[in-house]
């Protein structure tokens, strides 16, 4: 059904969206370009190329839910610019200044340290060796707020590939569960990157159409379904768990 979710009738992000990053570890000059690249092809301008595309995603989840914020003047200031994401900065803390083994309460504090900007998102990527409290176990990524009065919102996401590339990596890797098909070729043959890419796709959904607790939701607010979560594992036609359904591949990858 067209209408998935809920509208509180709070705010929402809207128009040019900073998003800056924090990299809490070691992550290779590659692996950051697979981000970046991601980050900037959400607002690009849709491709040539057959869909589906990650833009034509993004301008989905713009119509959708955006728009209806926009009508009733709850996102933000009444505006009908639509969301875009903007890469504003990168931070690194490589030596891992809180340690790796982090808990949740400590990650609104690593997100002030990339320095976002009011009505933006810090990006806080941890990586393969640096445990967050619920990783693998309950969750692949989280968002949040940095701090209610400065409006800003922070994502989380980790890095699988050595914890649990079979549940926060699936589909490039063997399920953890369900039926052990072939997984999918990486895209960009780093399966714990192009699987954190999916659970950081995930959370800027959620971040961006409810920031704060009053925008798009099902279900109870201390445990919404968001825009990310609603149909998780779902990629084509005859998904179910452990078997990704029937998705296009790209011919020099056979990635999907």
């Amino acid at each position: 059904q067209p209408n998935l979710l809920t509208y509180h009738n709070g705010a929402v992000l809207h128009g040019d969206i900073p998003v800056s990053v924090l990299w809490y570890g070691r992550f290779t000059a590659a692996q950051k370009a697979i981000v970046s690249d991601f980050l900037l092809s959400l607002s690009a301008a849709p491709p040539a190329s057959p869909a589906p595309s990650v833009s034509q995603w993004w301008s989905s989840i713009n119509q959708l839910y955006l728009s209806k914020a926009a009508a009733v003047g709850k996102n933000g200031a009444g505006s009908t610019k639509a969301a875009r994401v903007v890469l504003s900065g990168q931070v690194s803390d490589e030596a891992c200044s809180l340690g790796k083994s982090l808990k949740l309460s400590q990650l609104p504090a690593l997100a002030a340290k990339a320095r976002p900007a009011k009505g933006g998102i810090a990006l806080v990527l941890t990586a393969q060796d640096v445990g967050v409290e619920g990783f693998c176990m309950s969750r692949c990524g989280r968002h949040g707020t940095v701090d209610a009065k400065s409006g800003t919102a922070y994502v989380w996401a980790g890095n699988p590939a050595t914890q649990c590339a079979g549940q926060c990596a699936w589909p490039f890797h063997q399920p953890a569960y369900g039926p052990q098909a072939p997984p999918l070729a990486a895209p960009n043959g780093d399966v714990g990157m192009d699987g954190l890419i999916i659970n950081v796709a995930s959370m800027v959904a959620g971040a961006v159409t409810n920031p704060y607790g009053h925008g798009y939701f099902q279900g109870d607010a201390g445990a919404p379904v968001e825009v990310g979560g609603g149909c998780p594992g779902v990629y084509g036609r005859g998904a179910y768990p452990g078997y990704p359904g029937a998705v296009k591949l790209d011919t020099a990858t056979a990635g999907g």
